[in-house]
């Protein structure tokens, strides 16, 4: 049932989630600290942002390929 919920929400948001859940969470636990049910999305909605400002860079500095400074 609990994939079904992930899943609904997935599609809804139109977005794949872009970090992977069990590395996060086994990060944040190795830290002594609890992972919330939400924390992945909202985390991977960080990276989307992080990505489309470096591609808004790149696009500025007239390339194609965006490094490392752009993120």
């Amino acid at each position: 049932m609990a994939k079904k919920k992930a899943a609904k929400k997935k599609k809804a948001a139109g977005k794949d989630v872009l970090v992977v859940a069990s590395k996060v969470k086994a990060y944040i636990k190795s830290k002594k600290m609890m992972t919330s049910s939400d924390a992945i999305g909202a985390l991977s909605d960080d990276v989307y942002k992080t990505i489309d400002a470096a591609i808004r860079r790149t696009k500025a500095n007239r390339r194609s390929t965006v490094k490392p400074q752009d993120l």
